[in-house]
């Protein structure tokens, strides 16, 4: 086990590379008509090139807050956010979001939908070019033969893969995954978690996940952030999940340490 009080023990892998995303003395502050909220207040966290973060913590938190923070969609109060060396100011394709819902224009086809941010991101490429991403990251979540389907003939487990194949397409330095499997029914979702998977050991992008299933965040992470309760939260704790890549669910729920992380994990969100 590692406590925020100790060095945290990254995998050979994973200890060479440099830092990818470092949030600085981070705060957060809403205005109320009874003075100010604090939501997020003096919050450290790095992550490394190509590692998988989880993030729980109980909600109302600010789990979310810190991740629509570091895609850019909401104000920072007060310290600093780097992605790649540079302070980020605003949303940009460096950084993909996949939300809980995936937000798909509705009459617009699968392949049209990740279309959208691909002509944005590879202007120069040529049609055939674009088209080529956008089919290999759909082919890649499964839905190779539904590059033609509008949205609303899709599932919502076919529309979240949709979702995913679009973060993936944009090549973004960091990918960022606001509780993506949350609205899904327990099947979809461990499908899911290993297409996200699957894609991610291939692409090696840096990528946080916010989860409130600790099973999730073990399967998912090297390493799970642990934030305290609200307000004024913060990072309250570290584990890291030194489980081997690639990953297989049933290796996982058979290792010896496994329950012992899970164990662990709930320890801190019942205290």
């Amino acid at each position: 086990m590692t406590t925020q009080l100790q060095e945290i023990a990254y995998s050979p892998e994973i200890a060479t590379k440099p830092e990818m995303l470092v949030c600085k003395d981070l705060r957060k502050v809403y205005p109320t008509p009874k003075g100010d909220y604090v939501v997020l207040d003096d919050l450290q966290l790095s992550i490394k090139k190509g590692e998988f973060v989880s993030i729980i913590g109980h909600s109302g938190c600010g789990k979310s807050t810190l991740l629509t923070m570091i895609a850019g969609l909401n104000e920072i109060s007060g310290g600093q956010i780097i992605v790649d060396h540079e302070p980020i100011r605003d949303a940009g394709p460096d950084r993909a979001v996949v939300f809980q819902s995936p937000s798909l224009l509705s009459w617009l086809t699968a392949l049209q939908n990740v279309m959208i941010g691909v002509k944005q991101v590879f202007p120069g490429a040529s049609k055939a070019q674009k088209e080529e991403i956008c089919k290999y990251y759909l082919d890649k979540v499964g839905l190779g033969n539904d590059f033609h389907k509008r949205a609303t003939d899709l599932s919502q487990g076919m529309q979240q893969r949709v979702g995913i194949a679009r973060a993936f397409a944009l090549k973004p330095k960091v990918l960022l995954l606001d509780e993506p499997f949350g609205m899904l029914d327990s099947l979809t979702r461990g499908e899911l978690q290993d297409v996200l998977l699957e894609i991610w050991q291939k692409e090696k992008i840096t990528a946080v996940a916010i989860t409130h299933d600790v099973d999730e965040s073990i399967f998912l992470a090297d390493r799970v952030i642990m934030m305290t309760s609200g307000p004024y939260a913060k990072i309250g704790d570290e584990l890291e999940i030194p489980f081997e890549r690639p990953r297989n669910r049933k290796d996982v729920l058979e290792h010896p340490d496994y329950y012992d992380y899970r164990a662990y994990l709930l320890n801190f969100l019942n205290h």
